[in-house]
């Protein structure tokens, strides 16, 4: 696990404890300050569901808390923001990329390092690239400073560049303390990111190694 520094997050930790949904039998685990747990299984297998039920966007129930602050005493504008989900298809609601953030400008040292043009943000929203919505639905993801990462598929449509540059930015918050729990299809990726892993099959969920 890394050892936080410098972020100001103090020692985040991410409890599920029983959570259940239709479609995912209960499930616990742990997901500490700058640790990453991946999530691995066959398509339509329980994935998306398990971080639609933590980021508490469908009905469930169990017990989901951060820091022993549990969800369901905060208004779900507060956990969405303390725990950030990236879905793998992610949500688009004006017509410019620009708009989709409170301070474009600020956030382009993330958009350059993702490969993507400062400019981007005049650029109408339909005309992206599957490729350039992940990567920008990363950086809106970030730009909330989240203590802890949904991911699912974050990487799935980058080239290997682009994939290398967007865990190059994720582990260096993982450094900073943030949790990250990782959807991916690709076994080495989950190799390279974490020790630890849920797998999901027909909703079950099970933890192993990685």
């Amino acid at each position: 696990m890394a050892t936080p520094h410098g972020s100001g997050y103090g020692a985040a930790m991410l409890r599920v404890r029983d959570l259940v949904r239709p479609g995912l039998s209960p499930v616990s685990f742990d997901v500490a300050s700058g640790s990453c747990l991946t999530v691995r299984g066959p398509s339509g297998s329980g994935k998306t569901l398990l971080l639609r039920a933590i980021a508490d966007l469908d009905p469930n129930g169990g017990s989901v808390s951060l820091d022993e602050q549990n969800r369901d005493r905060m208004p779900a504008p507060a956990w969405r923001t303390l725990v950030g989900y990236v879905p793998a298809e992610p949500a688009w609601w004006a017509d410019t990329v620009a708009e989709h953030f409170s301070d474009w400008p600020a956030n382009a040292p993330l958009v350059t390092r993702l490969g993507l043009p400062t400019d981007m943000g005049t650029a109408p929203v339909a005309r992206l690239s599957t490729g350039e919505r992940q990567r920008l639905a990363l950086v809106r993801a970030l730009e909330r400073d989240p203590r802890v990462l949904l991911l699912d598929e974050p990487t799935a449509a980058l080239d290997e560049t682009s994939r290398d540059a967007a865990e190059t930015i994720l582990r260096e918050r993982l450094a900073e303390g943030v949790s990250l729990l990782w959807v991916t299809h690709d076994g080495a990726q989950a190799r390279r990111l974490s020790k630890r892993c849920l797998n999901v099959d027909k909703g079950q969920v099970t933890e192993g190694d990685v």
